[in-house]
């Protein structure tokens, strides 16, 4: 009975064995799927134990090169507002000083990224892009972490280190293993939407110029009088279309450039092509919204347009390319947590457990003391009573601060707290602490309504490159993967399932790497000339 599982992968309630997960303190792990929350939508709370056990380490695993997001490119520029969300004052929504005027422009600094391969990875990898847009406002840095696709491969934190492990290469082999990769995906169903986007070409966009941008997951505007609303966000492309590319094509650029995309980029700015964005944020009321088949929390999910119509509220523009890569993109820093006021958080779970893990993973890759980089610090006053760390060189004091108090309060001279700008917002919560998944995952539906909506071209690419991969997976890999496409769309299911019929199985079990990167091994066996040394 110890060695029985269940149909997710995981030991039978009470049976326990050598295989059983446990923390490093030796504390069996029986929920490894969920953080605890109030309610099972959310919030989190802070003694989630085994997630910033999990999170802290997974933070730490590289050195000094990013876990994620470890390949990228960045330019500056300024965000312009409209002073409006569609044709509504953006004050209807939000305080935030940033967007209340039209024509107000305010500093940005944008770096592009690929997830999951490493810092010299080659831009043509099927991979999702990262798009960080750090606003230099008059009350602060406000940072806005996202990714060129608009929804994620999991809702809840504790499974991301699981899923980038997965991602990664192998830890004995040191090679991508799809195997690997669709081992995890196939007990994850909430990732069906998201693969089915991945392995479409939306997974290697041309460049990145011509791709979208979005902050994925759900956050809230406040307005003055604390009145809170639900809000997503979205960078469009404004002067290029948006261009992606098929497998063949990805293949071609390889084998010439590497870094064609950070290539693009800056090659464009200098030569004053500079790339725009519009930002569109869709806006619910701050609610559970019953009427909907999903959580409108739930990061694998798109908010529908005739739900949530997209409102402009103003353009994004890079005009300067950094003078120094290591300087400024190697070392710019990006938190989920950095919101100015009239911004803030929702109870999205995969949100809020970002939010602990980006500034932790900065001062522990950068440095305590990031934010007293150039390309991190805020272009307004900063005073605070932190002080010392590694790399301290300068102390964040206020013009006729006493220098012997770093406390607060002080009546000897120390700095005081700010005025509020409007009444805060107060979201109330009735409902147990529990490890609960939501109420409405709904894992399938968006996930063939995208199959539906692309063109033939795009989903005959999904088919073979969802094929080529799970080629080399075992029959049961491939039998849930099959099962989940099949509920998004039976036509999705069957072509798969054919094109494996078609295809066979392709090497025996454990794989080692993917059909692509196995030929490549058979063929350098075969190409180059002999020679005798010298």
């Amino acid at each position: 009975m110890a060695n029985e599982t269940n149909q997710n992968g995981g030991q039978q309630q009470g049976a326990e064995s050598d295989m059983t997960l446990t923390n490093r303190q030796g504390h069996p792990i029986t929920d490894n799927q969920n953080v605890r929350t109030v309610g099972s939508r959310g919030p989190t709370t802070l003694e989630n134990y085994h997630f910033l056990e999990k999170i802290t380490h997974f933070d730490r695993e590289r050195i000094p090169e990013r876990v994620v997001h470890a390949r990228g490119a960045g330019a500056h520029g300024y965000f312009e507002s409209y002073g409006k969300a569609g044709d509504e004052p953006v004050s209807k929504y939000t305080r935030a000083k940033l967007f209340q005027e039209a024509g107000k422009r305010t500093p940005a600094f944008v770096r592009f990224s690929t997830v999951v391969h490493g810092g010299h990875s080659p831009e043509t990898l099927r991979d999702p892009r990262g798009f960080a847009v750090k606003f230099y406002t008059e009350d602060g840095n406000w940072d806005l972490v996202g990714n060129n696709l608009k929804i994620f491969f999991i809702r809840d934190p504790l499974k991301f280190p699981d899923m980038v492990h997965a991602f990664k290469p192998d830890p004995v082999t040191n090679v991508n293993n799809m195997e690997r990769m669709f081992d995890f995906l196939s007990l994850s169903p909430e990732a069906t939407h998201m693969v089915t986007f991945l392995f479409s070409p939306w997974g290697i966009p041309a460049n990145y110029r011509q791709m979208q941008g979005s902050g994925v997951n759900t956050y809230k505007w406040v307005n003055k009088d604390g009145v809170g609303v639900l809000v997503k966000y979205h960078f469009e492309p404004l002067k290029l279309p948006i261009r992606n590319l098929t497998q063949a094509d990805a293949d071609k650029i390889i084998s010439k450039n590497y870094s064609h995309a950070t290539q693009d980029l800056y090659e464009a700015i200098e030569k004053g092509e500079y790339p725009e964005w519009e930002l569109r944020v869709q806006i619910l009321s701050d609610d559970e919204h019953p009427e909907l088949d999903f959580d409108p929390l739930d990061p694998t999910k798109l908010w529908p347009e005739d739900v949530a119509p997209m409102l402009p509220v103003g353009k994004l523009v890079l005009d300067r390319n950094p003078t120094n890569y290591f300087a400024e993109v190697e070392q710019a820093a990006f938190g989920t947590g950095v919101l100015v006021d009239g911004l803030d958080f929702s109870d999205d779970k995969l949100l809020q457990g970002r939010t602990f893990s980006y500034s932790d993973t900065q001062r522990h890759r950068v440095g305590t003391n990031y934010l007293q980089l150039p390309i991190n610090a805020p272009k307004t006053h900063v005073a605070t009573n932190q002080r010392d760390g590694q790399m301290a060189y300068n102390v964040d004091a206020a013009p006729g601060q006493s220098p012997h108090v770093n406390y607060e309060p002080s009546s000897l001279g120390g700095l005081k707290e700010a005025p509020k700008a409007g009444k805060d917002h107060e979201p109330a919560y009735n409902a147990r602490l529990v490890r609960q998944k939501i109420d409405r995952p709904n894992d399938f539906k968006q996930a063939g309504e995208t199959y539906r909506a692309f063109e033939d071209w795009e989903r005959d690419e999904l088919i073979a490159n969802l094929v080529a991969n799970l080629s080399i997976c075992k029959a049961d890999i491939r039998e849930r993967m099959i099962g989940y496409f099949t509920q998004a769309d039976p036509d999705y299911g069957r072509r798969v399932r054919e094109g494996l019929e078609a295809n066979g199985l392709q090497h025996g079990n454990p794989a080692t790497g993917a059909v692509a990167s196995d030929a490549g091994v058979e063929e350098a066996k075969k190409l180059g000339g002999e020679t005798d040394g010298y």
